[in-house]
């Protein structure tokens, strides 16, 4: 599965919403999965989207065919886009379905791994990230990507942000030194996203 992560700053929000509408006609293209986005909970004015393609095949076919089409309705209305596109490398938890009527919180980290540690990274989100999110009670699904150049992405969604903060006060820094995740990572940034139930497709 293709996963592709867009943030963009956006200048027109009536504008950009009314637009974000119109991509429910992804709908019935071949190979697409779902989207899902909403706002920065820690920048104003930034929107996240995420969307899901079976292969980058079909997404490569999209984009030579209808995506300019779509994406006309929002032209002015944002600006600074930056699109990342990630290979799906595993789940967190099980079966992750790109799906976000059950989520009221996206949590995004894009982590850019020294690139004789990237082995080492990855084998630790499988066996002390992984389990320890998948043991949340608020968390949802979620999946680790990969992207050249030693960038992973790891999307996690949470049915509320009560529930994510409770996992972040409990766990993260005895799971970091665990994980030797300092020595790893070379950068990392990320966001907490809330949801917007009428950008889903």
């Amino acid at each position: 599965m293709l996963v592709k992560w867009i943030r963009c700053t956006v200048v027109d929000r009536r504008g950009f919403e009314r637009g974000q509408r119109k991509w429910a006609g992804l709908l019935g293209e071949p190979g697409f999965r779902g989207q899902g986005g909403g706002w920065s909970r820690g920048r104003q004015g930034v929107a996240h989207v995420f969307a899901f393609w079976e292969s980058r095949a079909f997404y490569d076919s999209f984009m030579a065919r209808s995506h300019d089409r779509l994406a006309a309705a929002q032209a002015g209305t944002f600006k600074d886009a930056r699109v990342r596109l990630f290979d799906h490398r595993f789940d967190v938890k099980t079966g992750f379905q790109p799906r976000f009527t059950d989520a009221d919180l996206v949590r995004v980290a894009l982590c850019r791994v020294h690139a004789e540690h990237a082995e080492h990274f990855t084998l630790m989100q499988e066996k002390v990230w992984n389990p320890a999110m998948a043991g949340s009670p608020g968390m949802v699904r979620g999946l680790f990507g990969e992207a050249p150049g030693d960038e992973f992405l790891v999307l996690s969604m949470w049915q509320s942000s009560a529930e994510h903060g409770k996992y972040r006060t409990e766990r993260v820094e005895r799971l970091a030194l665990r994980a030797r995740t300092e020595s790893d990572v070379a950068a990392l940034t990320g966001a907490l996203v809330d949801l917007e139930p009428t950008w889903t497709v």
